[in-house]
């Protein structure tokens, strides 16, 4: 097209038809969450579901305020304040249909690191309900040896003696918490939006852990006030790419700095605890529950171990994405085989879900040819994602006697990858792991001894131990070190 609309509000009535934007007074929201860490990932979902419920007629209480802590948010806030907040969801399909919406929910963006005391008074605000959390796993502060709040953090040491000038989330939600307690307010809820197993019960035990050394009276008040509903997210959620940007020019005429891509599928199951009140998500398809955790299980042990399975094996084969694995039978059929003999015979019973029908729709999801999904994106941080998301699996099995074979194949396999750093053909894999070094030290070393890798305890615990998987896993290396062509072996114990 010859001219292009930059997106504001402004220019909504100038947008083609066929891309949705909001009907709804975005000038009357108020926002009732704020929501720190405005990434791809909450804009195609908490974001999205949140427009779904305003365009339906939904409370006008619950526009988004998004917050970003690090200068490194700095260009998404300029971009977004540029855009009237808005920006646009490219919903792509797995049979070439596009969906294109202009999402309106968030209304507005700080910057904490720029002005945290007016961070503070925002959380601190009666109009505020939720403060909500994608912060990533790294986020968290997490002492990886103790599982507490890590209070060697320099970040944390700053914060606790400084609290109007906090860095890190927790600084800022105890702050605001402080203030809502002294003018006599509800609690708001904190409610973690990150791919997290118990997302809430974590975001609670760093909360206090990092309160009780600042305020310990205040900590009291916070243990019994303030609701963290855990809650299960899922949306394959791609980086944004500049093909994206130019696809919104070339097909709308839409000048859009940062628009979004995702997967049409979406789901958020959340435990329904609130402190000060919550939007009604289930009328645009969030489901409430008592209780996550069966919730949580299915998605991590079928979709995110299923992601590191196609990951693992993908790379050293030689894919680029996880739609090219699932798009090769002998790689769909290893990931439904180990869904299906491994994974689902540790699952306990999920209500309202059919997993036979939820396997199918991973594998057309994994499948969608419109969602690039590199499998480097995939890989990253193996060391923290392999023992949440398929390790346990294994545990399980080998308690119960249940098969560990697909399992050891892709742990095998992580060793060579770990060792080699490149696939089959010679081509060098990017390898972006905390623990890298410490994983390719061990790795180097199985030819003097097969297990070296499998001893790392940070990742893999006892498991070298136990004798059986010992065995299997060394058979896998084996086989992997001697030909590295994985799909030699997929072959085999399938027919087998």
């Amino acid at each position: 097209m010859s001219t292009s609309i930059q997106l504001s509000q402004e220019n909504l009535s100038r947008l083609p038809s066929d891309i949705v934007r909001p009907t709804y007074d975005r000038s009357k929201l108020t926002a009732g969450i704020v929501h720190v860490g405005v990434g791809g990932f909450h804009r195609s979902h908490e974001a999205f579901y949140t427009d779904a419920l305003l365009e339906s007629g939904g409370d006008s209480n619950w526009g988004i305020c998004g917050v970003g802590l690090r200068d490194a948010d700095r260009k998404i806030a300029t971009i977004l304040k540029n855009q009237d907040y808005l920006y646009t969801l490219i919903i792509k399909h797995p049979y070439g249909k596009i969906e294109n919406r202009v999402i309106g929910s968030l209304m507005d963006f700080m910057m904490g690191c720029d002005d945290p005391e007016a961070v503070i008074d925002r959380m601190a605000s009666p109009d505020t309900k939720i403060v909500s959390l994608t912060i990533t796993e790294g986020g968290y502060n997490v002492d990886s040896d103790t599982g507490e709040f890590d209070l060697s953090n320099p970040d944390a040491q700053h914060d606790i003696e400084n609290p109007l000038q906090p860095k890190l989330v927790f600084g800022f939600l105890t702050a605001a918490l402080r203030k809502r307690r002294d003018q006599g307010l509800p609690a708001f809820t904190v409610q973690s939006c990150d791919n997290i197993q118990h997302n809430g019960n974590l975001t609670r035990k760093m909360v206090l852990g990092f309160a009780r050394q600042q305020d310990p009276e205040l900590a009291k008040w916070i243990e019994s006030e303030v609701s963290f509903p855990n809650a299960m997210v899922d949306r394959i959620t791609p980086v944004t790419t500049p093909a994206d940007i130019q696809y919104l020019t070339d097909e709308f005429g839409l000048h859009d700095e940062w628009p979004v891509t995702c997967e049409p599928f979406c789901q958020w199951v959340i435990e329904d605890n609130f402190s000060d009140g919550r939007p009604p998500w289930e009328k645009v398809g969030a489901q409430f529950v008592p209780d996550v955790t069966p919730y949580e299980k299915m998605k991590l042990r079928l979709l995110n171990a299923g992601h590191s399975v196609l990951g693992i094996l993908g790379s050293i084969y030689g894919h680029g994405t996880i739609d090219e694995c699932v798009s090769d039978t002998l790689f769909a059929t290893y990931l439904r085989k180990f869904m299906d003999i491994e994974a689902t015979p540790t699952l306990d019973e999920v209500t309202g879900i059919d997993l036979d029908a939820y396997k199918d729709t991973l594998i057309e999801r994994f499948g969608n040819p419109n969602i690039k999904d590199n499998l480097a994106r995939i890989c990253l941080e193996s060391s923290s994602k392999l023992p949440v998301f398929l390790i346990p699996t294994v545990k399980e099995n080998l308690d119960k006697g249940g098969s560990i074979e697909f399992a050891a194949l892709v742990l095998a396999t992580w060793c060579y990858y770990s060792d080699k750093g490149i696939n089959q053909h010679g081509d060098e894999l990017e390898i972006v792991d905390e623990l890298k070094d410490t994983l390719h030290q061990a790795a180097q070393q199985t030819s003097d001894d097969r297990l070296s890798f499998l001893k790392v305890k940070a990742v893999f615990g006892d498991l070298a131990d136990n004798k059986r998987f010992a065995k299997t896993y060394e058979k896998m290396v084996d086989t992997v070190y001697e030909q590295p062509d994985v799909s030699l072996q997929m072959r085999k114990m399938l027919e087998g």
